[in-house]
């Protein structure tokens, strides 16, 4: 059996909380400037998929995975896909949430309805 000591030591040595702490420290201000910037964008996007549920009929008990969906959309726009690319991969997400048994209507409703994202070309 391989002597687990010298892994414990690095474990040791990565975990190490003042050395995560002096590299938290120094991103801090710039993580929260891009925190500030982001917040705001991402409660008006729930906002919006919350108003598509409401308009849909969707039990307030599937909130949650239908903004989660809403978030993985969001992720595609704030990497900047666009056109085909975007329709492809939104359509992706939309079966994988379609296969977990949420409505299809609804998660094609949010996808052109929020995120002006269209179904991909044949």
């Amino acid at each position: 059996m391989p002597d687990p000591t010298r892994r414990l030591s690095k474990w040791n040595a990565n975990f190490n909380t003042e050395r995560i702490k002096g590299s938290l420290d120094a991103q801090r201000a710039d993580m929260w400037t891009r925190v500030q910037n982001v917040f705001p964008a991402l409660a008006l996007m729930e906002t919006q998929v919350k108003q598509v549920l409401d308009l849909e009929g969707v039990s307030v008990i599937q909130y949650p995975f239908y903004l989660s969906f809403g978030r993985e959309l969001w992720h595609i726009l704030r990497i900047e896909l666009s056109g085909d690319a975007a329709a492809k991969e939104a359509s992706t997400i939309l079966m994988k949430w379609k296969d977990r048994g949420l409505s299809q209507a609804v998660l094609e409703a949010i996808r052109s309805g929020v995120f002006n994202i269209g179904a991909p070309a044949p």
